[in-house]
């Protein structure tokens, strides 16, 4: 049976075709009862990424305990939430002090102390704590995650299998891409430029390069391959770029659905930078109903992005990066990032005003706050028991 849904939050109808009726009473009751008190603990990075076919993924300074702070002090304001901190009292001018660290002895620390819900605000992968320790076992039926699948995440985080899984598929809007390593053969002179490279496993714009020309090329290459054996081209879009946050089934929404477009301006070098250092709210904003309803491609990659999310049937929001071919308002989007973990800031703090992320703006289009958009994720969590058990 084909259900005709109504999403509220976008204004345009969708079916749960793709998503079968029995899958849909399970995210429906994904979260706990009205009646069972939310206790969330959000952790942080602490455990360093393995290195997966000779590859590392870049660890954040920090690890996102800036987020994670935002997290837990805009939740522990609420009255339906009760936020245990791995400090009692923590400041909220300091990032420090709100997150577990994403350690076994952290997250036991954390459920411990009170926690069914794990906000899991850290870079995840197969042989992760929380996909792999025994002293989680007893606790993995109860406790509930705000994140995706660990398997899923160290699989996905290579950006040469996602775009090779998404052509597979077919149906997906993509740019031409290429690998190497520093013994390929493949000649420099040959490729079309302007062309990007980037790590094949990379975090934020870290090692993005727009390469003009072969020796510009060779050494960006260079530099690429003093931190990873292999190195990404993509050919360069030089359209208008956007990005959509795809957020996951939950007890509000049966199937996944598009927030609205974000649209990136202001490009170093071509490259949208890296928002630690220019924050997103200066060099991005959000379509108005009007100007996405104008333009059929702003609802062609919408669609084709909430395709993506539920091909690779991700458990909390993504966020995918678009780029136009050319500058024609007719052209096409093709995907050029598929984000597993967007950034969460978000203001609330004191001092954090202009921290809002790309996915905390698109929100604020629906007329969410911040505030608003945790709880929904929150509504997405899953048992800790369902991520170990799924996989690609």
């Amino acid at each position: 049976m084909r259900l005709l849904l109504f999403n509220t939050a976008t204004k345009r109808l969708f079916t749960s075709c793709c998503f079968p009726a029995d899958q849909a009473a399970r995210a429906i009751s994904m979260v706990h009862s009205p009646s069972t008190e939310l206790r969330v603990a959000v952790l942080y990075q602490a455990c360093d990424p393995p290195v997966v076919n000779g590859v590392r993924k870049p660890k954040k300074p920090g690890g996102y305990q800036d987020s994670g702070a935002d997290i837990a002090y805009v939740l522990a304001s609420r009255q339906d939430v009760r936020v245990i901190s791995a400090e009692r009292s923590p400041d909220p001018r300091r990032d420090e002090g709100w997150c577990f660290p994403d350690t076994e002895s952290g997250i036991r620390a954390a459920i411990e102390r009170g926690a069914n819900i794990l906000w899991a605000n850290t870079i995840l992968f197969a042989s992760h704590p929380l996909q792999t320790s025994s002293a989680l076992d007893k606790y993995t039926a109860e406790v509930r995650v705000v994140g995706q699948p660990p398997r899923f995440v160290e699989q996905y985080d290579d950006k040469n299998y996602v775009n090779d899984f998404l052509r597979k598929h077919g149906g997906f809007s993509m740019p031409r891409s290429w690998t190497l390593n520093s013994t390929s053969s493949l000649s420099l002179e040959t490729l079309p430029y302007p062309i990007v490279a980037k790590p094949i496993r990379g975090r934020g714009s870290h090692g993005v390069k727009v390469c003009r020309n072969p020796p510009d090329l060779s050494a960006h290459l260079s530099a690429l391959f003093k931190e990873s054996p292999i190195a990404m081209l993509e050919e360069y879009l030089c359209g208008q770029e956007a990005t959509v946050t795809v957020m996951p089934p939950s007890e509000d929404h049966p199937d996944y659905y598009a927030l609205p477009l974000v649209v990136r301006f202001n490009h170093e070098d071509g490259i949208a930078p890296y928002n630690g250092v220019v924050a997103v709210t200066a060099n991005s904003r959000v379509l108005t109903p009007h100007e996405e309803a104008r333009n059929p491609r702003y609802q062609e990659t919408s669609k084709e992005c909430e395709d993506v999310a539920r091909l690779l049937r991700v458990t909390a929001p993504i966020r995918i990066d678009v780029r136009q071919f050319t500058e024609a308002t007719a052209s096409k989007f093709a995907i050029f990032d598929v984000n597993m973990k967007p950034n969460m800031t978000g203001p609330g703090r004191p001092g954090r005003e202009n921290q809002a992320s790309l996915t905390a703006m698109a929100a604020g289009a629906l007329g969410w706050d911040y505030s608003e958009l945790l709880v929904r994720m929150l509504k997405s969590a899953r048992k800790l028991q369902d991520l170990r058990q799924m996989d690609i």
